[in-house]
């Protein structure tokens, strides 16, 4: 992986990468970065989930609190699935969850007549099961309210604590612009280039971005790269570990010379949604960009969308809203913030230059409108269109000072609600140009 550039402060570009990937602007330019470092080692990174509601004790789906250390969401759903024995779209969770860390999240397992009791002990070096319990429904993305972070910045100094403070008030006064973190674009930071290919259906583009994407990678990954070059499929698929699945289904398929169309297709619509997603995130950082460029991400203008942080309801502004009193005090509150797009044929559209700005930011990714619509018919419900607020409150937020065997550290905690990423605020807080590192996703 490409390895953090310098640290930037200030309004500037903050990364040497993709735009749609990386921020522009930080919210807290005015106070100075702490620099530093996190993910050392998992410890230095705790997520509780808050889960939407709890099991009643009866239903066809076990629900598990599992505890998980250096292991990826879609990892952790595998180690389930194997373990219980059903196929990985039996199990369920309500977000992801960053990989170097220790993360407490539920998952549910589909298992029709059948008690915690009746499996074996899972046992596991990096999964263990807290509780197990029953419910009628499958957990599914989104079904949490949100998440309790407690992370350790390293190499910053504790002479730094006054710096992260500052910017902490800042975001918790403001909001945090909820853009998608380097860990929604994967490894190579171009999943989304992964959901441009499968939208415009690509699928040979699609795969060689899986396979041989540009850049440094793992010895393995990139030995594995060299032998699908040379037409080696499966000597590439050997190369690789088990962990990899999605790279040695693609490879799986290639060796019995299966069509690339239909080795796409066999995939798991939870990873082909993932790769969707990732598409629609970097249109939706183009457009947060751009209010922040100009200043109202926390105002609201005629032509938005805007978002009720309370039922995730939207409604249309019009110039009167906007000139209504009321409006300005609901925005600081956070009861209403504007929203972006997560586009869709079907997404609800905004109005005016709103909506112009939102179309561009899609046909600057390379899709137009007439493809989405033709991906909607050809693929059913693998996309889904939404809106999503383009600020998030920060609450009970915690800052100290420390030293453990490690070093010295300094230590924010904070609640997120359900679909922002922690890591966004410690850009903000350490403005450190980042890279993905190793994370599957920021919590959700």
């Amino acid at each position: 992986m490409n390895e953090a550039a310098q640290p930037t402060t200030g309004g500037s570009p903050v990364r040497d990468t993709d735009p749609h990937v990386a921020p522009a602007l930080y919210i807290t330019s005015d106070v100075p970065g702490t620099g530093g470092a996190i993910k050392q080692r998992p410890e230095d990174f705790l997520v509780d989930e808050t889960a939407a509601y709890q099991p009643s004790g009866e239903g066809d789906h076990l629900y598990l609190f599992v505890e998980k250390r250096n292991l990826s969401t879609p990892e952790a759903a595998r180690v389930l699935a194997g373990h219980f024995g059903v196929p990985p779209d039996s199990v369920g969770f309500a977000g992801m969850k960053d990989r170097v860390a220790i993360t407490r999240q539920l998952f549910s397992v589909y298992a029709p007549g059948k008690k915690p009791e009746d499996f074996p002990r899972l046992e596991h070096d990096r999964l263990q099961i807290q509780w197990a319990d029953r419910h009628a429904n499958k957990i599914r993305l989104g079904h949490l309210t949100g998440n309790r972070f407690s992370i350790r910045i390293r190499d910053a100094g504790v002479a730094q604590v006054r710096a992260a403070k500052a910017s902490l008030d800042i975001l918790a006064q403001r909001g945090v612009p909820n853009r998608f973190g380097p860990q929604r674009f994967g490894r190579m930071l171009n999943n989304h280039l992964v959901g441009r290919a499968l939208l415009r259906s690509q699928f040979d583009e699609a795969i060689r971005l899986l396979i041989a994407p540009e850049g440094p990678m793992t010895e393995a990954h990139d030995r594995a790269r060299t032998l699908f070059l040379e037409g080696r499929f499966g000597d590439a698929m050997a190369e690789l570990p088990h962990t990899s699945y999605v790279e040695r289904t693609i490879l799986r398929g290639l060796a019995k010379k299966e069509r690339p169309s239909r080795i796409i297709k066999t995939l798991d619509r939870s990873t082909l949604r993932f790769f969707l997603s990732a598409f629609q995130s970097a249109a939706f950082n183009t457009v947060l960009d751009d209010r922040l460029r100009a200043g109202t991400l926390n105002t609201l203008r005629a032509g938005d969308i805007a978002f009720k942080h309370d039922s995730r309801a939207c409604f249309a502004v019009d110039e009167p809203i906007v000139a209504d009193p009321t409006t300005a005090e609901r925005l600081a509150k956070f009861e209403i913030s504007p929203s972006g797009p997560m586009w869709s044929a079907e997404m609800r559209r905004a109005s005016g230059p709103t909506d112009e700005i939102e179309v561009a930011a899609l046909t600057g990714l390379g899709v137009t409108l007439p493809q989405l619509k033709a991906f909607d018919r050809s693929a059913g419900q693998l996309i889904e269109g939404a809106r999503r607020p383009l600020r998030v409150p920060l609450a009970y937020p915690e800052l100290e000072a420390g030293a453990d065997e490690h070093g010295q550290y300094i230590r924010v905690a904070f609640d997120l609600p359900r679909g922002a990423f922690a890591t966004v605020v410690l850009e903000e807080i350490m403005k450190v140009a980042r890279t993905q590192d190793g994370a599957d996703e920021g919590a959700e």
